[in-house]
């Protein structure tokens, strides 16, 4: 039977351990909520109990879930673990919730293959850059880039990952002598870092273009144990890449010069530049002047020494920080190591008293300046005569462009021209409504929550909405409405259909026009001729029953149309001519005709059965006696 996986926050599944670092480890996961795979990085035990790694982990969590960039593995969520220690103690443990990346890391991948080509590494480099410009827009230096820190999905993007690690390990201080602090990294560290010195956007170009270096060559731009290298990425100019991989063009060889050059002034300036010429030079388009001069620098300050000889010197010291010495000459072995030796502690030793050269023996120190609550330009005004600022951005309930945070704190010192950094609010963190209506209640929900919307600040209001032309229960309108920004402390209330809808008023309207209105609606006609004597009414709604009333969707609604009353016909009768048969003597006074009374015509008050001709026995006509007409 296996063992009840640890869940987190009440909806994060523990699994297996994917990854180790020096500050926590990271975790395979599963969302049981929205039932997604995740990465679960958790604060190591041992260190939990240190309120600066806790502190520095925190913000780490506030400033990774503020970055959101396709080239940057996103955070969805932080929180805090009870953990029991094996003498029965408890401490808290925080984690942060990452997207899950299915791919390798590029020290695997270099690992693997020692090298890419130069078209693909121009392509992972150019993610990595795309990535550095967007967190150095929000204020944040990563400061730890490193091909472990860079990975590349199956389907072959590029995802920066660990901001804020680098930052939490130098701020205990962790020295260059420190393992924690070196491995890994030592490689990949800017001559700013290396000396002690604050560190910038430009910190992480040089990195970046250490791993660009890798990537070309399969191997750093500097090798050998860590005081050496510490040494060699302050005092020694790098090698151009070509050196080592002769498919290298010289413009990335030029690209790669620029940004390791050691004063930050004379490498790039942003990461934007920097990638426009890795583009450049990867299509085969001019670079930048700059990038190209760099080129020419590095010549200025290396040895004269033709390109064969370097590059076959270069191959034979690759596989290797140190020279391999020829077996066939025993008899030198031993005065050889010898001297191997004391060359790396000289080294070491004049790496060691370079660092003590170039900093500070002891240093003034300065009373930093409180500023929490000023505005980020007021704060830098008041800090800049005694410190260098950096700015990081953070989601926060406080008003927009105010410092909620400082480091070092206001009222503690520290030396003269240190970096003090600024957490400034950008307001209270938000998500973008997605669009529900037309949603089933729980599909709604569903998606809200999917957006990253706390499922407790979701209303669900007891007012129904008339007249949507959705059915019962459909979600009709949201407020805020879709698209809008909603903070994370803030609630969003969803309004059902009612199902009905209101009859119009339709009084004047033609037949036609009543229809239309209907349709409108989300109703049907349902005609009816109501007679009327006004000539203004006719082939016009007259009345409508349910007019102002609710009905459901779809009904169908009676509507009295106008129609003229009908005219009653009146019948004429034409008399045909007399017949020749002889009249009665008691008759023939009155059958006696003149010509113009043989077809006379009945009155209008005559009904048309009085008037009708009457027939004798032999089927002759008669004409009807003067009883029978109208009188006069």
């Amino acid at each position: 039977m296996s063992a009840t996986p640890r869940i987190l926050g009440g909806r994060y599944e523990v699994g297996e351990l994917v990854g180790r670092g020096g500050m926590a480890d990271v975790h395979a996961g599963h969302d049981t909520r929205l039932g997604r795979p995740v990465a679960i990085k958790i604060l190591r035990s041992d260190l939990a109990r240190d309120p600066s790694f806790l502190q520095r982990f925190r913000r780490e969590a506030q400033a990774s879930a503020g970055l959101n960039h396709a080239n940057i593995v996103a955070v969805y969520d932080s929180g805090e673990d009870t953990f029991v220690e094996a003498a029965g103690g408890t401490v808290d443990i925080p984690y942060i919730v990452m997207e899950f990346v299915d791919g390798q890391t590029l020290r695997e991948i270099l690992n693997e293959e020692k090298k890419v080509s130069a078209d693909e590494a121009c392509r992972i480099m150019m993610g990595v850059l795309s990535a550095l410009e967007y967190s150095h827009s929000k204020g944040i230096v990563h400061r730890d880039i490193k091909p472990g820190n860079v990975m590349v999905t199956r389907g072959g993007s590029v995802k920066v990952m660990d901001f804020g690690i680098a930052r939490a390990l130098a701020d205990v201080g962790a020295t260059m002598t420190s393992a924690q602090a070196v491995v890994g990294t030592a490689r990949y560290l800017s001559p700013e870092q290396a000396q002690g010195q604050s560190v910038d956007a430009r910190t992480d170009l040089y990195s970046a273009g250490c791993v660009l270096f890798e990537l070309l060559t399969g191997r750093a731009p500097f090798v050998g144990e860590p005081v050496s290298l510490v040494y060699q990425h302050i005092g020694e100019q790098p090698q151009p890449p070509s050196l080592y991989e002769s498919s290298v063009s010289p413009a990335l060889d030029a690209v790669v010069l620029h940004s390791l050059a050691k004063g930050r002034d004379d490498r790039y300036q942003s990461a934007a530049d920097f990638r426009a010429d890795v583009l450049a030079a990867r299509s085969g388009q001019p670079i930048s002047a700059a990038a190209q001069a760099s080129t020419v620098t590095s010549a200025d300050h290396t040895e004269v020494v033709d390109y064969p000889t370097r590059r076959a010197a270069a191959t034979a010291a690759a596989a290797d920080s140190t020279a391999e010495l020829d077996s066939r000459e025993p008899s030198r072995s031993h005065a050889g190591w010898w001297a191997l030796a004391a060359v790396a502690a000289l080294a070491a030793i004049l790496g060691i008293g370079y660092l003590f050269m170039h900093s500070p023996s002891s240093p003034e120190k300065v009373t930093v300046a409180s500023v929490r609550g000023m505005t980020y330009e007021q704060a830098a005004k008041t800090l800049s005569p005694d410190f260098t600022v950096t700015k990081r951005e953070v989601a926060d309930n406080a008003a927009e462009n105010t410092v909620i945070d400082q480091d070092p704190a206001g009222g503690t010192e520290a030396s003269r021209r240190s970096d003090v950094t600024l957490t400034v609010s950008t307001g209270p963190d938000s998500v973008k409504v997605p669009n529900v209506v037309g949603d089933a209640v729980n599909e709604a929900k569903a998606a809200l929550l999917a957006a990253g919307i706390d499922e407790n600040h979701i209303k669900i209001s007891p007012t129904k909405k008339d007249d949507t032309g959705l059915d019962a229960g459909i979600i009709a309108e949201s407020n805020p409405k879709a698209g809008a920004s909603l903070g994370t402390s803030s609630d969003i209330t969803l309004y059902e259909s009612s199902g009905k809808a209101t009859v119009p008023d339709l009084a004047g309207k033609t037949a036609s026009e009543a229809a239309q209105a209907l349709y409108k609606a989300h109703l049907s006609i349902d005609s009816k001729d109501q007679v009327t004597d006004r000539p203004d009414e006719v082939g016009k709604v007259v009345y409508v029953p349910d007019a102002g009333k609710k009905v459901n969707n779809g009904s169908s609604v009676t509507v009295y149309i106008g129609k003229s009353p009908e005219k009653t016909a009146t019948a004429t009768v034409t008399q045909p001519p007399s017949s020749s048969a002889a009249p009665s003597s008691s008759s023939a006074p009155a059958t006696s005709q003149s010509p113009s009374s043989s077809t006379q015509s009945p009155s209008p008050s005559t009904s048309p059965s009085s008037t009708s001709p009457s027939s004798t026995s032999d089927g002759s006509a008669m004409t009807p006696s003067p009883s029978q007409s109208s009188s006069k």
